[in-house]
């Protein structure tokens, strides 16, 4: 089995296993998963959601977040990790946005890692899932773990891995890719000890054996 047939096997197997391969952090426009992304960093996506349930009330526009001194903005995400950074680039971003972009999120990678807070993978996350558009794939760790589990990169810095996935799938699963990798590594494939018995990748994992 080739590299291109073993990641459309992979794609084949976990798309059966979990149905609606998309995001799990909540958000109604391009700037609230910007700004969820930048807070999950080294966070579960279940404390994002429940502090950005709160948040999105409280900020409705991204004049909203450019707005609030910055203070304010820090103690509405102060249950998350590293929140005064996270803050400060959220708010940094959000006027970089309107100075720069009209107040828009730009639908471009080259123009969204311009973005305070705002690194290839998180431009990756924004580009599929607020707006349809694959132009790279989001490599975290569990992305990361997976894929060297599964013999698709020997790579270890996530650009690489990106460009090793982006060479063997196909453009369309480029945003499935990267979801369906991180379900199966968070229920599954987990990084102490994965569960060979419930995998369904078990039979074409060169890794099976840790």
């Amino acid at each position: 089995m080739n590299p291109e047939e073993k990641i459309t096997e992979i794609l084949e197997r976990l798309k059966k296993g979990y149905a609606n391969p998309k995001t799990a952090l909540r958000f109604s426009s391009p700037f609230e998963l910007l700004v969820s992304t930048v807070l999950s960093a080294q966070a579960t996506d279940v404390l994002v959601n429940k502090v950005t349930e709160k948040l999105f009330k409280k900020y409705k526009t991204v004049k909203d977040y450019a707005d609030v001194p910055l203070e304010e903005l820090q103690k509405d995400v102060s249950s998350i990790n590293f929140y005064k950074n996270k803050a400060k680039n959220i708010q940094a971003a959000a006027k970089t946005i309107i100075e720069k972009f009209s107040g828009k999120v730009p639908k471009a990678m080259d123009e969204l890692v311009t973005l305070p807070g705002v690194a290839r993978k998180t431009a990756n996350i924004i580009l599929s899932n607020a707006y349809g558009i694959n132009e790279g794939i989001a490599v975290d760790t569990h992305v990361k773990r997976l894929t060297q589990r599964l013999g698709l990169t020997k790579n270890e810095d996530p650009v690489k891995i990106e460009k090793d996935l982006m060479e063997i799938t196909p453009k369309k699963e480029w945003g499935n890719i990267s979801h369906l990798l991180i379900f199966h590594g968070r229920k599954i494939c987990q990084a102490k000890k994965p569960n060979h018995k419930d995998c369904v990748l078990y039979d074409i994992c060169p890794s099976r054996n840790i």
